[in-house]
């Protein structure tokens, strides 16, 4: 099954521990179909200037990443510029320039408007909720956020957390969005809200997935080749809706399975700048690491 993608396309400068890259290829729905492409046929959505790079556009349409949603008008594209210190959970923002996207209107392609699964990458939620209302009758959305919308827009988010089928935050969004100190209460507080499902990712302590009756935990990968921790969440939220869609399959078990293979694909997001390392990337790399992802996480009951 095809996939939908709607979110931001970026030209990033990036410095971390261990390098620094200028005008490198980024954002949300970059990163996310990207990672998707390894499973599914991926429709993006979004939005850059005169300024985006042929070769960008070569390299998503080489994933076959259908691109006729990606509009190109004047101006330039969305840039952010950031650092990482040795704790790489922490993004350092030294300038955010939204450029086009600042206008960003998300039209969705006819063609795409019957697209089963879903993903609402960080943006306004507002636009996350025109792109919900467009769609004929997906089967699977899932909404990511961030801590501006939740001070800035809460209450159209969580209008957007109760259509969606699967909310992803952080845990400190997570926190932040229903005002507690404990990740496990803020999930159960938007379930009791109406809300279906809730990944709340810990980046390199892995992910927690809460749903009526059910609650999941998945580890992180040990990760000694770390580079660049940039799109790892969007990477994780595309390997996760790609599989789902791949398999055509949202039972609880298979979800629990499309969790870790979303924690693969992010995993190996972060081996290197951009998207550097999912460009050498193979199907045998994601199915053994996945099995690393089984053993280590095995074990015997009492």
């Amino acid at each position: 099954m095809p996939v939908l993608i709607v979110g931001s396309v970026a030209l990033d400068n990036i410095k971390t521990p261990f390098g620094e890259k200028e005008n490198i290829l980024g954002g949300s729905a970059v990163h996310a179909s990207v990672s998707a492409s390894f499973f599914s046929k991926v429709a993006l959505v979004g939005i850059v200037g005169r300024d985006f790079p042929k070769e960008h556009v070569r390299f998503l349409e080489g994933r076959g990443i259908d691109l006729s949603g990606l509009q190109t008008v004047d101006g330039k594209t969305f840039h952010w510029d950031g650092y990482y210190e040795y704790d790489m959970n922490q993004a350092h923002t030294l300038d955010t320039q939204l450029n086009v996207f600042e206008k960003f209107d998300p039209r969705v392609p006819e063609a795409s408007q019957n697209s089963e699964f879903v993903f609402l990458a960080n943006m306004d939620p507002e636009l996350q909720l025109k792109v919900i209302e467009s769609l004929d009758s997906p089967r699977f959305v899932i909404a990511d956020t961030m801590n501006f919308w939740i001070d800035t827009k809460k209450q159209a988010l969580l209008k957007v957390a109760k259509k969606a089928d699967l909310m992803l935050l952080n845990d400190m969004e997570a926190r932040q969005l229903m005002g507690t100190p404990s990740v496990v209460a803020a999930a159960k507080k938007l379930l009791a809200q109406g809300v279906k499902a809730v990944i709340v990712k810990k980046g390199e302590h892995g992910a927690l997935y809460f749903s009526r009756g059910c609650h999941f935990s998945a580890p992180s990968y040990p990760q000694e080749n770390l580079k660049d921790p940039t799109g790892a969440g969007d990477s994780f939220a595309g390997g996760f809706i790609g599989y789902l869609a791949k398999t055509n399959d949202t039972s609880i078990e298979n979800i629990k399975k499309a969790v870790v293979i979303g924690s693969v694909m992010a995993s190996y997001n972060v081996e290197d700048f951009s998207l550097d390392r999912m460009k050498s990337l193979k199907e045998k790399d994601i199915i053994s690491r996945f099995g690393e992802f089984i053993a280590f996480s095995r074990f015997e009951c009492l």
